[in-house]
């Protein structure tokens, strides 16, 4: 076993063309590290349907420009099988560790295989990328990112020439063409042939950006902003100034990117403290909104002063607050979202007589649904302009979250009475996640098991009136790896993250409310009931 796993070391070693994972594993070999080379050659990174993302590394269990070449060389493989012989593949890229390098090297390897490749001029938000594939009628578009993982991480996100990401089966057949890559040494990789694009397709972005603004919309509410130390920052605040809106105050420790990440344990607004150093310039400059992106400029948070204190809204309540302003606006279409967001939005669609939709979670599902006028994740993903970008994007959640913030600015009310306004409508629509990361995947697949072996019958004295299992599909979902209870006046659903070692529950709870009122009682018996389901989940789950 120990002279199987050396050689096999040695083999990759022989072709890896990056002088720093060589030399890092050249030395891995010398000491004899069996333990670390055998977590990097206990298999390959799955290319999936977020494609891969992975910790940065030498070795088939790493992201590196071996495990990228040979990605690319199957993409190019599979486009040339579905008769894309001479198209186009755009190219975006972040800011990370090597995220430059992966995408050179994929337009060196599209060129090698007769594709034309075009790669963005620099470090870019994602939602660019995503547009540039329509905009440039390519067939294929590349991000490299690991969006909002931590430092040592990087990814490859594959769209294809609808301008969405991949679902199944491309996924899986693109996976296929990866593994019949013999070697690299049958990869022509040309050092010269493909096109760097210049500004104007970043130009015809902004352009579109305006067009989710009313045009004669009020614009006046002032921002703090932060990057999170991402690829947001230039082309947000080119948004804004376009918009009319003041220009935001910026974070200035996390304004420029980074790809360590120095002020934030995860570059995610979500985690805890990421949002810290926001908040102190909102004391600051007592702004009417906080905005963060997270480091690939996809995601869009938001933040508002409730008392003295600055909080975070959750990404149900910002989707609720866009889908809220698109409906004053009269907007026409289908709303969507993915089966783990709050099903708030669907009692706004009604409501206002538009067709409503729920898909599987991720962008992929959502960006698909026919006639798509709105869509969103609770993780902080908002799809506002369907026809220019089919994908989640911050920057135009961001003018449309701060355009509300000015409307209701012009009234004299804030973002929070806009979302009592709904719960007094709609009922208080609470929810909240459970979220397991965990170092041993088998700690998420044992708690699977348990609940489809021993199901729980009520959660926080509510009973269970149907508990699905998802991964046999539905009339409108196809399968996946999760689990689904709908509960009296409660919704849980509980699936392992796919992009993350995590276990996540996420739980919803419905609460009538009568009058403005009674909304200090809703919300105390929402939190009672949230923190009971949880606790009361990880038990049937033994996590």
């Amino acid at each position: 076993m120990h002279d199987d796993l050396i050689a096999r070391a040695q083999a990759w070693l022989a072709e890896d063309p990056d002088p720093e994972t060589r030399d890092e594993l050249a030395k891995l070999i010398e000491a004899a590290d069996v333990e670390e080379l055998a977590a990097r050659f206990s298999g390959t990174l799955q290319f999936g349907t977020a494609g891969l993302r992975g910790e940065l590394g030498a070795g088939p269990m790493r992201m590196n420009r071996t495990v990228v070449i040979r990605a690319a060389a199957g993409l190019a493989a599979y486009l040339k099988k579905n008769g894309h012989e001479n198209g186009l593949v755009v190219i975006g890229y972040d800011a990370r560790h090597k995220s430059e390098d992966f995408a050179r090297d994929t337009a060196a390897v599209m060129t090698g295989a007769g594709l034309r490749a075009a790669v963005l001029p620099r470090p870019l938000p994602t939602p660019v990328l995503a547009y540039a594939i329509r905009h440039l009628g390519a067939v294929a578009g590349v991000e490299v990112t690991a969006s909002h993982n931590p430092p040592r991480d990087n990814g490859y996100k594959v769209y294809l020439g609808d301008g969405s990401q991949i679902v199944p089966p491309a996924d899986i057949d693109i996976a296929e063409e990866i593994a019949a890559v013999p070697s690299l040494t049958v990869v022509p990789r040309p050092t010269e042939g493909w096109e760097t694009l210049d500004d104007s397709v970043l130009d015809a972005y902004l352009a579109r950006t305006d067009a989710v603004l009313a045009p004669d919309s009020p614009r006046t509410a002032r921002t703090v902003y932060t990057a999170m130390h991402g690829v947001g920052k230039d082309v947000l605040l080119a948004a804004f100034a376009r918009a009319g809106f003041p220009p935001p105050a910026l974070v200035a420790e996390q304004a420029d990117p980074d790809p360590d990440f120095p002020t934030v344990a995860f570059p995610n607004p979500e985690e805890p403290g990421a949002m810290d150093l926001a908040f102190a310039k909102a004391r600051e400059t007592d702004p009417d909104l906080v905005i963060a992106n997270d480091p690939d400029a996809d995601r869009c948070a938001a933040a508002v002063r409730d008392g003295d204190a600055w909080r975070m809204l959750r990404g149900d309540e910002v989707g609720a607050l866009l889908a809220a302003n698109l409906v004053n606006r009269g907007a026409q279409g289908t709303f969507a979202e993915s089966i783990v967001s709050s099903s708030l939005l669907g009692r706004i669609a009604e409501k206002a007589g538009l067709a409503y939709e729920e898909t599987l979670t991720g962008f992929k599902w959502i960006a698909r649904v026919d006639g798509l006028r709105y869509g969103y994740e609770e993780a902080l993903g908002y799809c506002v302009d369907p026809e220019g970008v089919r994908d989640k994007d911050g920057i135009t959640a961001a003018l449309l979250i701060t355009e509300l913030a000015s409307v209701l600015k012009a009234e004299g009310r804030t973002l929070l009475d806009l979302l009592d306004d709904l719960a007094v409508e709609h009922g208080l629509h609470a929810t909240d996640q459970l979220s397991v990361r965990v170092q041993d995947l088998s700690v998420i697949a044992n708690a699977m098991r348990r609940l489809r072996e021993q199901p729980p019958t009520e959660l926080a004295g509510l009973a269970i009136t149907r508990a699905e299992d998802l991964t046999q599909g539905t009339e409108t979902l196809p399968p996946t790896d999760g689990l689904r209870y709908t509960l009296e006046g409660a919704r849980v659903i509980v699936r392992p993250s796919g992009t993350e070692p995590k276990l996540k529950c996420y739980l919803e709870v419905v609460v009538p409310v009568a009058t403005h009122a009674d909304l200090p009682a809703a919300r105390a018996r929402a939190t009672e009931l949230l923190e009971t389901i949880k606790r009361d989940l990880s038990s049937a789950a033994g996590i």
